[in-house]
């Protein structure tokens, strides 16, 4: 288990209206954007879980975009930053990732679980706060 908990990495949560509403949820890791598609959107309270579909990695340079993608273009259709805050890593395994969130409307502790025997479906939920 590789644990990072003293660094501060940045976070975004695109709202994607694309052909289907979605939402993209980026953390800075490794210099760059690794990325997953939540499409029902992020859960703000335990007790709510939701697919995130793991997607390519982006450039840092994408984490304050907003504006449109032209339409012809792969993800055409408006964006919006939803949230962005920095994130702690407590956990950062092969299949499994806990993160403290501290945006604007996601804060706590996060953890994305990869689903078994699926190459890109992770479950994403806020999970109950740690005990000290």
């Amino acid at each position: 288990m590789k644990i990072k908990k003293e660094i501060k990495n940045r976070f975004v949560v695109q709202e994607h209206h694309a052909k289907r509403l979605h939402y993209d949820f980026r953390l800075e890791m490794n210099g760059v954007l690794a990325s997953w598609v939540a499409p029902k959107g992020m859960p703000v309270e335990s007790g709510i879980k939701r697919l995130a579909v793991k997607v390519e990695d982006h450039d840092l340079d994408y984490i304050d975009f907003e504006g449109e993608i032209e339409e012809g273009s792969y993800g055409a259709g408006k964006v919006f930053i939803w949230d962005s805050g920095v994130y702690t890593m407590e956990e950062d395994e092969k299949d499994r990732i806990v993160i403290e969130l501290e945006g604007r409307k996601l804060t706590g502790r996060y953890a994305l679980i990869k689903m078994k025997d699926k190459e890109k479906e992770w479950l994403l939920f806020k999970t109950l706060q740690k005990k000290n």
